[in-house]
C-alpha cells in the first residue's frame, strides 16, 4: 500500500502543510492513581497538547523478569531504579478498568486519546477508543504486533530510536501492508534527560527518511531537556512530535524527571507555532507587511536640480535617495533614463516617475 502524504486524526489533517501535531505522553506519570491520570488530560490540553497518550503495557507482557535478573546489572536509565525492572513495570502498569473513562476524560477536555499497545489484547481492547495508535521504538522489530495494529483502521505512529535504516525500512513495510496512514519519527531512546543527548538525537536522519519517502508524514518522539530538538525537527519538516508530560519533574517514577511540564509544554508549543509560521512556503516575495518599507527603504533617482520641461537628462541630474513612491524610477536602470528628454518640469529633490521621460523613438 502507498503512504499517504497527509491523514486524518479525528478529523484533523495532519501533514507537511498542516499545524504541528502535538503529543503528551502520560506513560507511567499516572503513578496507578486515576484520578491523577484524568487531572494530567486537562493539564496536556491546557497547555496546548493536541492529544494525550498512555501507554498500556503489563509487566508479564512486555519484560521477562528472569532475563533482567541475569543481565549482570541494570542498564541505561533504569539502572537508577530503586527496585527490579519487572516490579517497576508491576508497580506503573495502567489499570484497564480506567480504560473508558479515560477516553471519555479526554473527549470532555477537547483532546484526542491514544497508546501505546505492549500487547496483543491491549491492541484490541484500545482499537474503539483510540484516534491513533503509536508504536513504541522498542517494538519496532516485533513485525506480528506491528501488522496488528496497522490493521484496526487507525494511523499508525512509528517511533524508530535504537534502530538501523534496515530496520526501519522492514517496520515501514509491514505497516503500509496494511493501512497508508502513517507517520514515521526519528527518536533517541536514551532517557536520562543528559544534555549530552543533544549529540546523538540526530535530525537529519529525517532528510534520509524523506529521501527514502518523499511526501510521508514525519515526525519526532524526543526525550532530550528543552526545546531545541523540537524546533529543529519542525523545521526539518516533522509534524508530529511526543514528548512526555507530567506535572512535576520531582515526583519519584520512572519517567517524571526528564518530563515535560505544563509550562514547559505551553512554552515548546508556543515556540513551535511561530517557528512554522515563520518557515513560510519558500517562495520568494514581496511580503503582504512589506509593501510600506518598499517605499521608506528603497532608493528611486531623485533630481539634484531644477529642470525644465524638454531637458535632457545627464549623469549630474540624477542621485539614489529614499524613499521610492510607486511609479519612480529605480537607481538600476539610470543608464536608460540618461540622455532623454524631460516631460514636464521638475524641481530639485523630485522622484523621476517613469512617465516624466518622452518616450525614446530612436
Amino acid at each position: 500500500m502507498r503512504y499517504k502524504s497527509s491523514f486524518l486524526i479525528n478529523g484533523r489533517e495532519i501533514g507537511l502543510d498542516c499545524p504541528t501535531y502535538f503529543i503528551a505522553d502520560v506513560a507511567s506519570n499516572h503513578d496507578g492513581d486515576l484520578a491523577r491520570a484524568k487531572a494530567l488530560i486537562w493539564k496536556a490540553a491546557e497547555a496546548g497538547a493536541d492529544a494525550i497518550k498512555f501507554q498500556h503495557f503489563m509487566a508479564k507482557s512486555i519484560v521477562s523478569d528472569y532475563g533482567f535478573r541475569n543481565l549482570g546489572g541494570q542498564l541505561s536509565h533504569q539502572a537508577k531504579w530503586k527496585k527490579s525492572v519487572y516490579e517497576v513495570y508491576e508497580d506503573y502498569q495502567l489499570n484497564r478498568s480506567w480504560n473508558d473513562e479515560l477516553a471519555a476524560e479526554a473527549k470532555a477536555a477537547g483532546i484526542d486519546f491514544m497508546t501505546t499497545p505492549y500487547d496483543s489484547k491491549a491492541t484490541e481492547e484500545c482499537a474503539p477508543l483510540v484516534a491513533a495508535f503509536k508504536v513504541g521504538s522498542g517494538d519496532i522489530t516485533w513485525s506480528k504486533s506491528l501488522e496488528q495494529i496497522a490493521q484496526q483502521g487507525k494511523p499508525v505512529i512509528l517511533a524508530t530510536g535504537a534502530s538501523e535504516q534496515h530496520e526501519v525500512t522492514r517496520a515501514v513495510d509491514a505497516i503500509l501492508a496494511h493501512t497508508g496512514d502513517l507517520c514515521l519519527m526519528q527518536c533517541n531512546t536514551n532517557y536520562t534527560g543528559d544534555f549530552e543527548n543533544f549529540k546523538y538525537i540526530n535530525l537529519n536522519v529525517l532528510r534520509s527518511f524523506a529521501l527514502q519517502y518523499p511526501g510521508l508524514v514525519l515526525g519526532l518522539s524526543d526525550h532530550t531537556p528543552g526545546h531545541a530538538a523540537v524546533l529543529g525537527a519542525v523545521t526539518l519538516g516533522a509534524r508530529m512530535i511526543e514528548k512526555h508530560f507530567t506535572d512535576d519533574n520531582s515526583r519519584v517514577g520512572p519517567d517524571h524527571a526528564f518530563s515535560m511540564t505544563p509550562a514547559s509544554w505551553r512554552e515548546m508549543v508556543d515556540r513551535s507555532r511561530e517557528l512554522q509560521a515563520a518557515l513560510g512556503d519558500g517562495v520568494k516575495r514581496i511580503e503582504a507587511n512589506e509593501l510600506d518599507t518598499v517605499v521608506v527603504q528603497r532608493r528611486c533617482l531623485r533630481l539634484t536640480r531644477d529642470l525644465p520641461a524638454g531637458t535632457i537628462l545627464s549623469d549630474t541630474d540624477l542621485e539614489a535617495l529614499r524613499p521610492a513612491p510607486s511609479g519612480s524610477v529605480p537607481p538600476y536602470l539610470q543608464g536608460e533614463y540618461v540622455g532623454r528628454a524631460l516631460r514636464v518640469d521638475k524641481v530639485a529633490g523630485d522622484a523621476l516617475n517613469f512617465n516624466d521621460i518622452e518616450v525614446n523613438r530612436a
